[in-house]
């Protein structure tokens, strides 16, 4: 079955468990992820706003560990498409243009109605929501997405979580059918 491939969209990278969550399952190889360098300006910058007390270089760090580890997963080379990209939101255009650039599949957005399905279809895409888009990796690999969720808690070292409290997470996040599949593959 061939691995689907992602564009992340600022809104997924946003919160820095759902960031952590898809890069380790990027790093072991259950979905490719792509992104651009305007996504990253655009989550850091919307992170910075909400958190000002996150220092810049902290925050920079974070996304050269993430250009590091995914080598291929920065698009280059699509402002041309911006301009032939209609959406509800033009300043949205960027992220179809290096989906389709970048060969993706799916956008992974948690802001599906600024990607409507009759403006993706034409090249290709569908946009889809982290909660389904990882609950559809739970449910076909349910052994490796948990151990991808398990070294994502051994990290967390500040405070250090609990097993449980962080097989919870997905549900405080509001993924309520990912947690559903985790507790399913758990039981």
């Amino acid at each position: 079955m061939p691995v689907p491939v992602a564009f992340l969209d600022a809104s997924v990278l946003y919160p820095a468990p759902l960031r952590d969550l898809l890069l380790e399952l990027a790093v072991s190889d259950v979905f490719h992820a792509k992104w651009s360098e305007a996504v990253h300006d655009e989550w850091i910058r919307a992170l910075r706003r909400r958190r000002p007390d996150i220092a810049a270089a902290r925050l920079a760090r974070t996304r050269q560990l993430m250009d590091a580890h995914l080598r291929d997963a920065q698009v280059f080379g699509f402002e041309e498409l911006v301009p032939t990209i209609r959406l509800p939101d033009p300043n949205d255009r960027h992220v179809v243009a290096a989906a389709i650039r970048g060969e993706a599949d799916i956008i992974l957005t948690a802001n599906l109605r600024d990607f409507p399905a009759r403006a993706l279809a034409p090249h290709g895409l569908i946009a889809e929501h982290p909660d389904n888009f990882l609950a559809g990796i739970c449910r076909a690999s349910q052994h490796r997405f948990l151990e991808a969720l398990e070294r994502v808690r051994i990290r967390l070292r500040n405070p250090p979580v609990s097993r449980e409290r962080h097989l919870d997470a997905p549900r405080r996040a509001g993924l309520n059918a990912t947690a559903t599949e985790i507790v399913s593959g758990t039981a």
